[in-house]
């Protein structure tokens, strides 16, 4: 097992104040308006949402690959939502979206291994927290 680290520096106040997040070969930019309006920049939902669509991906294919059925893409995408809870501002969910192209393999016997995935992989146990959902769907 490995160890990982990310860094963020934050100058000023919150609503004026402006940040850099880095981590492997990424650094941008996060400010007030790019976490709570539509400003430029990322946030720490949308890094939430990139490990858990990460995490889930891989967990899925070695899921599916166990099974005995090794995918040939699988397309995730994770909506962290940000919502106020008793006056603050707090992670309430993260909804996976995810598709996957597996040949061979039933619906019935995708939708079992993609639900037991929901809540194995690793950013999902570490969410225990949040509200998990997920819609799993076969492409061609």
């Amino acid at each position: 097992m490995a160890d990982r680290k990310a860094s963020a520096i934050w100058e000023g106040t919150l609503k004026a104040g402006k940040g850099n997040i880095h981590f492997g070969s990424f650094d941008g930019p996060f400010t007030f308006a790019s976490r709570f309006e539509e400003g430029k920049g990322t946030n720490p939902e949308e890094l939430l949402g990139a490990a858990h669509a990460g995490c889930y991906s891989m967990a899925l294919s070695a899921g599916l690959t166990e099974a005995g059925f090794p995918p040939e893409k699988i397309e995730t995408t994770a909506h962290v939502s940000l919502r106020n809870v008793d006056g603050k501002a707090t992670i309430t969910r993260s909804h996976l979206v995810s598709k996957a192209k597996v040949p061979g393999i039933s619906v019935e016997k995708f939708q079992e291994v993609a639900q037991a995935t929901k809540l194995g992989c690793p950013v999902s146990r570490a969410l225990g927290g949040v509200e998990l959902s997920l819609e799993a769907e076969l492409v061609d």
